[in-house]
């Protein structure tokens, strides 16, 4: 048949005779056809005898690409190797999509039908619209551009927006086939309910989450050493964060720290110079030289807590700080015992007198604290603290921390010096009644009264910070117990020692005692 077809075309005259003319005097200058590959290349064999150029617009097998067969074959499709990545390149360049482009046709079509379900006209078999069908027009553009491949980089698409012709009424503006706008680096699509797949909303990615691309299906978490920025489209490096000395707050306690450590130290030299004046021998020199001391070691053992931590930092500032702790509280408790003792011993053929001495005050001490310090002990023992980088409590910062190791040790090891403090606030509670001579019972209590507020205080509020304030607040409520036990107990002796000194004889006590 095809060939039949194209000896006819072939013959100008009245029968399919080739090269002869007769009769008709109109010549074939080219073929025109979009035919399978197989009727091209008996086509192509036919003309190339007499020499007539073929043109097709069919996709064709690889076999036409060869020109010395086929000299006088012209392909107006594109290659193969470039048409497929072409068409991929020009739809991701315009965002679109083939299910979003069959949806633009579908919809187009439906108004279509719509438009001209009472206005239609029958031509043959078809209906056709009468005046609406004329709306509805071929969608006419021509892209300029070009597609090149290249070795290194694969295709390369190319697009002159500028001289790419778009219909009179789209005005260069790109054609779109989706009912939703693109959702930008930082937002992810989030499919509407009841609506197209292609609709979509926009939703900020959460926090430590990014997008990097337009129209991302998801978010991408950054890693822990990062964090998103305020648009959610770029990790960044986190800070890294501790409570050092050149911040205001850790400068601010440093020097509390500092004052404090120098003022006890003032009050412990004016105790050592007046050791042979009345109020200070009636308040027993050991046991306040012992409290004295410790409570100078708390304040300057708070500056561990300072600084970026370390290994040696990490294991030795919560054992310290529980230690030293237990023995300024032993030592009020042993004050106050002595006190209570000292009372009792006044009346005659009392046998708590042989209780007196040292030797009570110092058991008192040693026992209580070498309890603390064995809890210490299993502690670094078993589950030693250490250094640790904290990725997650604080967003965009890393905060370099010491970890407890057991959570349970530490509370444990805080229990117990609130249980000496509660022994020794019952005590002195019980014992504020004493006579005048032994009122430094009053003062205990009230001491006592500020440290376990503090501690109180403590627990949920260390609980509820994160980060560097965690340890601010440690260090607050060390500064401030001691604060309490420096200032309550110690301050009025010496305010009596140094501008009182005419109270501080032995028969002003005698007349107190005596009242």
């Amino acid at each position: 048949m095809t060939c039949e077809a194209m000896m006819d075309l072939a013959s100008p005259g009245q029968e399919n005779i080739p090269n002869y003319s007769c009769g008709r005097q109109k010549t074939i200058l080219a073929v025109l056809e979009n035919i399978p590959t197989e009727l091209s290349i008996l086509i192509s064999n036919m003309m190339d005898i007499h020499k007539i150029p073929q043109i097709t617009y069919a996709p064709v097998s690889d076999v036409l690409h060869d020109e010395a067969r086929f000299p006088f074959l012209h392909r107006m499709f594109p290659d193969e190797e470039y048409l497929y990545p072409g068409i991929l390149k020009l739809l991701l360049h315009f965002k679109w999509t083939i299910y979003k482009i069959l949806y633009a046709v579908a919809h187009a079509l439906n108004a279509f039908y719509l438009s001209t379900a009472k206005s239609t006209v029958m031509v043959g078999r078809e209906k056709w619209g009468h005046e609406r069908t004329q709306k509805w027009k071929l969608l006419y553009m021509r892209i300029i551009g070009n597609m090149t491949k290249r070795a290194s980089q694969g295709f390369q698409f190319y697009m002159d927006n500028d001289d790419s012709v778009w219909p009179q009424r789209i005005h260069k503006t790109v054609p779109r086939s989706r009912c939703s706008e693109s959702c930008l680096p930082g937002y992810t699509k989030a499919i509407q309910e009841g609506s197209p797949v292609c609709c979509h909303d926009c939703r900020l990615c959460a926090e430590g989450t990014i997008s990097t691309q337009e129209d991302a299906d998801h978010c991408d978490r950054c890693p822990d050493v990062q964090y998103a920025n305020i648009n959610r489209d770029r990790c960044v490096p986190k800070v890294i964060t501790f409570l050092s000395f050149e911040e205001k707050l850790g400068l601010i306690l440093a020097s509390s720290a500092l004052t404090l450590s120098l003022t006890t130290a003032l009050v412990f030299g004016i105790f050592v110079k007046y050791r042979e004046t009345p109020v200070v021998r009636a308040n027993n020199r050991d046991l306040t030289y012992i409290l004295l001391v410790s409570l100078l070691l708390s304040f300057l053992y708070s500056l561990l807590f300072i600084g970026q931590p370390n290994k040696v930092t990490c294991l030795l500032r919560q054992a310290l700080f529980s230690t030293i702790f237990s023995v300024a509280v032993s030592s009020v408790l042993a004050k106050t015992i002595t006190v209570v003792i000292a009372f009792m011993a006044t009346k005659p053929g009392n046998r708590w007198r042989k209780w007196l001495g040292k030797s009570l005050a110092n058991s008192i001490i040693v026992a209580c604290s070498s309890l603390q310090l064995v809890i210490c002990v299993v502690w670094l023992g078993t589950s030693p603290p250490f250094p640790e980088s904290d990725t997650h409590s604080q967003p965009g910062h890393i905060v370099l921390q010491c970890n407890e190791g057991s959570a349970a040790m530490f509370y444990v090891a805080l229990g117990y010096m609130g249980f000496l403090a509660a022994i020794c606030f019952t005590v002195a509670f019980l014992a504020r009644r004493l006579p005048g001579a032994f009122n430094e019972a009053k003062l205990i209590t009230f001491s006592l009264l500020v440290f376990c507020s503090v501690w109180v205080s403590f627990v949920p509020t260390y609980l509820s910070t994160k980060g560097k304030y965690t340890v601010a607040v440690q260090i607050f409520s060390m500064l401030a117990s001691s604060c309490g036990l420096l200032g309550c107990i110690f301050l009025p002796r010496c305010y009596i020692i140094v501008l009182r000194p005419h109270l501080n004889v032995k028969e002003h006590i005698k007349i107190k005692d005596g009242n």
